[in-house]
């Protein structure tokens, strides 16, 4: 079934009221949007390429892109041995910092990434002789 345009006109200025104060759609309002397409007969799919057209449009961060585009960086920094240097780390927080517009606290981004490590089986490079614990003290 076809939704009707002004139901997906609607549905678009939802997205952007969403965005509208801040300029950051987070995990939770993300969520929220997305019931409000479901209910509205809009797929999920559909929903996520609304909001990332509007996102687009008015310059409003998505936190999913955000974090997307930081994994995709902390990949590559793992690819040549599975480790994470601490210098790669730390633009990894950057990354993320600006991405989401210094919307994030910093110890939750450090948080967020340690976790995306983890989940991802990579490692951290830290220690050696004279080297820190710096990914450990990590909470």
């Amino acid at each position: 079934m076809a939704v009707s345009e002004g139901i997906r006109n609607q549905f678009i200025e939802f997205i952007t009221l969403q965005g509208f104060d801040d300029q950051y759609i987070d995990r939770e309002e993300e969520k929220r949007i997305l019931e409000v397409g479901v209910k509205n007969g809009i797929s999920v799919e559909e929903s996520l390429s609304l909001i990332r057209q509007v996102a687009s449009q008015k310059g409003v961060v998505v936190e999913r892109d955000a974090e997307e585009r930081t994994q995709a960086f902390l990949e590559n920094a793992a690819t040549n041995d599975g480790k994470v240097t601490k210098k790669e780390f730390e633009d990894a927080v950057a990354l993320f910092k600006k991405a989401s517009k210094g919307k994030v606290p910093e110890p939750e981004m450090k948080k967020r990434l340690k976790k995306m490590m983890e989940d991802n089986g990579w490692k951290a490079k830290e220690g050696g002789l004279f080297g820190s614990k710096w990914y450990s003290a990590i909470e």
